[in-house]
């Protein structure tokens, strides 16, 4: 279990840490929404607030937090809103478009297996708090 916790974290770290760096490099060609889109929309919103560079910002720290097992929690809870703000991202404002390709399916999976197999740690964090 512990080698598939490895592979996981450093899976997830790899996948959000080339995205979230793609945004400042841009190495990779992601085609833009549709014009006159919800999606263009949104995405036009966050990019010109400057909200998106934030959220990138959050997903490179947050790679490499889920990549170094010591830190993989402090990472997930970084990036675990973000993912869920994927998953509806194509789930209402795309209406299901791109919900079902491979990064958003990686990531989902890869976070969910690593916030399951750490969930008793997670638990013994949040109640040692009170």
């Amino acid at each position: 279990m512990k080698k598939a916790q490895m592979i996981a974290g450093i899976l997830l770290g790899l996948l959000f840490l080339t995205f979230g760096s793609n945004f400042f490099i841009g190495f990779i060609e992601i085609p833009p929404p549709p014009e006159d889109s919800y999606a263009a929309g949104y995405m036009g919103a966050m990019y010109m607030t400057g909200f998106l560079a934030f959220i990138k910002s959050l997903q490179i720290i947050g790679g490499i937090l889920v990549a170094i097992p010591k830190t993989r929690a402090i990472g997930l809870l970084i990036l675990t809103p973000i993912i869920v703000n994927i998953v509806l991202f194509h789930l209402f404002i795309t209406e299901g478009h791109g919900l079902f390709d491979p990064p958003v399916v990686g990531v989902t999976v890869l976070a969910a297996f690593l916030i399951w197999t750490h969930r008793r740690g997670l638990k013994v964090a949040l109640l040692s708090e009170e």
